[in-house]
């Protein structure tokens, strides 16, 4: 008798937990759930992939934009004496920037000359006053150019938004920068849109701001205007989010020279330590020192002392100068 009622409670207790499995399990194990997520994910199959269409697209036009990013800075290596001269801000043409640097050159050359340089000073001068001076001038101007656009930028694309939010087209706020910003902005504003009114696209006049101003923000711009001219969106949106991007990058870069600040002035100082002792032993005992350039082996460790400064101060360039 105890083991027939020991049997059908094991029979039960079977039974009762086979029903639990059965009903109860769903529930804990998300089954059910997942099942709903899935009839749900069927239903709104159409939208995900029209929404996943969407996504691509503009995957795909970021990609062209990141390869179009790299032809220029492709061609921004090879660039011409021309285009130098042009992101300079300058009306010269390459024909009177060489011939002025020639000038310049055997101007130098004929005055180390009477001033009894001799002819190899006056070679290695010439040819640094000719060649090397110029050049250094163009990239100062082409700097100091680029400095003045950066901080001018974020104002006019705060311009840009408040006209688009003020209901006036994107052509129309262009033009109420190019007519107020300072320079160089209002030139390059002005040459968008002469090169919008001859037929081409806005989009891509903007896009070709780069190549006069080669500089990121000015290509951030450039794309922005260009993804909104294709494939639409909020353009004061994506433009305010730029500014303040342009912004927020104008303050980290700021931080970051004024970080480097001692060890620019560091590097400079150790830079010219040398030279300044060189000069001030020549000044008190100019018999001592002058064995530098009379005796070969002198004229040896001399030139050797040039070699190796110049590599320690490209080597602390390198290390203080960041890339922004």
């Amino acid at each position: 008798m105890q083991m027939q009622t020991l049997a059908i409670a094991f029979m039960a207790t079977v039974a009762v937990g086979g029903v639990a499995w059965v009903f109860l399990y769903p529930l804990l194990s998300g089954e059910k759930k997942a099942e709903q997520r899935r009839a749900a994910l069927a239903r709104n199959e159409p939208v995900v992939r029209q929404v996943d269409r969407v996504q691509r697209s503009r995957r795909a036009q970021v990609e062209n934009s990141l390869k179009e990013i790299e032809t220029r800075n492709q061609k921004e290596k090879k660039l011409s004496i021309d285009a130098r001269i042009s992101q300079a801000g300058l009306s010269l043409t390459p024909s009177k920037f060489y011939l002025g640097s020639a000038l310049f050159g055997g101007f130098t050359f004929l005055l180390i000359l009477l001033f009894g340089g001799g002819l190899a000073a006056a070679i290695g001068l010439g040819f640094a006053a000719g060649f090397g001076l110029p050049r250094w001038l163009l990239n100062y101007l082409k700097k100091r150019r680029e400095n003045a656009f950066l901080k001018a930028l974020p104002d006019a694309v705060d311009v840009i938004v408040r006209g688009i939010k003020a209901g006036l087209p994107l052509y129309d706020s262009m033009r109420v920068v190019a007519e107020d910003a300072p320079e160089p902005l209002r030139s390059e504003f002005l040459a968008i849109l002469e090169t919008q009114a001859i037929g081409i696209p806005l989009g891509e006049a903007c896009g070709r701001l780069y190549e006069r101003m080669p500089l990121p923000e000015a290509n951030f711009f450039g794309i922005v205007v260009a993804i909104q001219q294709k494939s639409g969106g909020n353009l004061s949106e994506a433009l305010g989010n730029l500014s303040k991007v342009l912004r927020d990058r104008k303050k980290m870069k700021e931080k970051i020279q004024a970080m480097s600040m001692e060890a620019k002035a560091s590097a400079g100082i150790i830079g010219s330590l040398p030279p300044i002792v060189m000069i001030l032993v020549y000044l008190t005992t100019p018999g001592y020192i002058s064995l530098l350039w009379t005796h070969p082996m002198g004229i040896f460790m001399l030139v050797c002392c040039v070699i190796w400064m110049m590599i320690g101060v490209v080597v602390m360039k390198k290390m203080i100068n960041f890339d922004f």
